[in-house]
């Protein structure tokens, strides 16, 4: 079986928000070659992951719709432990992201997100 996603190893949400600690093992896919002496976690990846557990721990609209204000400032390397938070806006159809950590931001952004495709 190919891995894709992180151990998430601690979890809190309420309605609109959820706070995810996640463990960034090294044999998930998306590292291999993307730089193979230096790996690091690629944005679209990131991207990927919020909009999933977006969707799965908040009910989130399930297409993808655009991006506004991403920053990637931080590479998340493999080993990494992480925290991911969301926050969903219905209203504006925007979900709210941060990847953060003891090294601070590592990225950040918002999606927006539609029913249809």
């Amino acid at each position: 079986m190919t891995k894709r996603k992180p151990t998430i190893t601690a979890q809190h949400c309420t309605a609109s928000q959820v706070e995810l600690t996640l463990h960034v093992e090294a044999d998930i896919l998306d590292f291999q070659g993307h730089f193979p002496q230096h790996p690091l976690l690629p944005g679209v990846t990131q991207i990927d992951w919020a909009i999933y557990y977006g969707h799965k721990l908040l009910n989130t609209y399930p297409h993808f719709a655009g991006m506004e204000v991403i920053k990637f400032q931080e590479p998340i390397l493999p080993g990494s432990n992480i925290t991911l938070t969301l926050e969903w806006f219905a209203d504006k159809q925007k979900l709210h992201f941060a990847y953060t950590s003891t090294k601070g931001t590592h990225s950040s952004g918002r999606i927006k997100l539609d029913t249809n495709v």
